[in-house]
């Protein structure tokens, strides 16, 4: 038989998929793609059985049928207290109970075979919850038209959204279902919860979260703590790094009673709450000296990493400037070998000298910038080019230079320009048979 096909998941099934394991802190995605799919995708629902589950109670959403929910006690006791309702007294209260009690229990019976056989035909709508911070604002809304503004401060959110900040802040949570149809609510709304003394102590020193039982988000919190009669109470906190149910109080309580009773279920819990104070404030302090101790390193190996990058730039500047040396020795290297070879180009393509006793001849003696003196002959008719050509050829003569007459003084044009592309000759430029010349020095210039 083939294995059924994986379905794949879509891109808003799977970021519920990764919030629903960021909520709970389940590792594996099986179980926690299979918890969502038991609930619809319902991602507080799923969460809210979570965290039931997490407290010992078994899932809201799949009750065993052999068993009622129950809060897991563990190695506590859950303090519980039930106000019972008063007894007759005297001969006409006594009369008048037993007379009624053959009614009640008719009516009573007649009504749980109704409910039993409506069951059948028609599931319970509060068993699918759809909005549940619609279910708490609407309750509160009906609360205030019935019983006025002056109440406790009402948490304004989900049942799982209340254990959270419960849990971040590390606070009582006191849930309060509130059953509508029950004799005793009404009076304990008017007399109890609505008294000054009452709202001081919720509102200084417990989060407080209601619902009615007639609302799917009530109706699955009750399905949770199992209350036996209303008034309800459940007073949960963080303990064992859990939230847990540590107090449960039942029934009409007036108001003194009710402060009593939930001071003492504080006093006795304390010790639990300070444990958790103190191991989530070891826990930050631990973070933050990590934190801290990772900054440090973060510090010194930037310090190292900026240590190294300038010894590094100041490595890579120093190979560029001696690059840059050896660059410029190559350079005049080069530049020295091109000029010797232009040098001994220009040598081997002069002109022969003339003889001293050619007519046309010219002598010319060259005074170069070291002192030192040149003697040549030349031809009139030859271009005043030869002459420089002869001077760039010798070793003693400087790169640059330009050739001047001494009286009067001008520089002789050697070199073709543009308004005298083709410099004139010796006869030309007014020499004489016999010449002294001055070499001037322009390497500089």
């Amino acid at each position: 038989m083939a294995a059924p096909e994986v379905q794949e998941l879509s891109q808003a099934q799977t970021e519920k998929l990764l919030q629903f394991q960021d909520l709970t802190g389940l590792e594996s995605m099986d179980q926690c793609r299979h918890t969502l799919e038991q609930h619809n995708w319902n991602i507080e629902a799923a969460v809210q059985d979570r965290l039931n589950e997490q407290e010992g109670v078994p899932s809201v959403f799949n009750p065993p049928p052999s068993r009622p929910l129950q809060v897991n006690t563990a190695d506590h006791r859950v303090y519980s207290y039930i106000v019972s309702r008063p007894q007759p007294r005297g001969l006409i209260g006594w009369s008048y109970y037993m007379i009624m009690l053959p009614f009640r229990l008719t009516y009573y019976t007649l009504m749980d075979i109704f409910r039993f056989a409506l069951r059948w035909v028609r599931p319970d709508p509060r068993g699918r919850v759809t909005d549940p911070v619609g279910d708490v604002v609407s309750f509160i809304h009906s609360f205030e038209e019935k019983y006025g503004r002056s109440h406790p401060v009402f948490y304004q959110g989900t049942y799982s959204q209340a254990l959270n900040d419960a849990k971040r802040e590390l606070r009582y949570l006191l849930v309060y279902l509130h059953g509508e149809d029950h004799q005793d609510t009404d009076q304990f709304c008017r007399s109890t919860l609505c008294t000054e003394e009452v709202q001081t102590f919720l509102n200084t020193r417990t989060l407080f979260w209601a619902c009615s039982t007639s609302k799917p988000e009530g109706y699955r919190v009750s399905q949770a703590l199992r209350e036996n009669t209303y008034p309800f109470l459940a007073v949960i906190m963080l303990k064992d790094r859990k939230m847990t149910v540590v107090g449960r109080l039942e029934g009409l309580i007036q108001s003194e009673d009710l402060l009593n009773q939930l001071t003492f279920i504080m006093e006795a819990n304390q010790t639990h709450l300070m444990s958790e104070r103190m191991e989530r404030e070891e826990r930050n302090q631990t973070q933050v000296l990590r934190a801290q101790q990772d900054d440090a390193y973060l510090e010194s190996l930037r310090a190292d990493q900026e240590k190294d990058r300038r010894k590094r730039e100041e490595q890579e500047k120093v190979q560029a400037e001696e690059e840059m040396v050896r660059q410029t020795v190559l350079a005049e290297e080069r530049r020295r070998r091109t000029l010797e070879e232009e040098k001994e180009r220009k040598s081997e393509c002069l002109p022969p000298e003339p003889t001293a006793d050619d007519p046309d001849s010219v002598k010319i003696v060259f005074k170069l910038p070291n002192d030192t003196r040149v003697e040549r002959r030349f031809l009139f008719q030859q271009s005043l080019t030869v002459i420089y050509d002869f001077l760039f050829s010798l070793k003693e003569t400087p790169e640059k230079f330009q050739i001047v007459t001494n009286f009067p003084r001008r520089v002789l044009p050697c070199l073709p320009t543009e308004e005298q592309p083709n410099p004139p000759s010796l006869k030309e430029a007014g020499l004489s048979r016999s010449e002294v010349l001055f070499v001037q020095d322009l390497t500089d210039d």
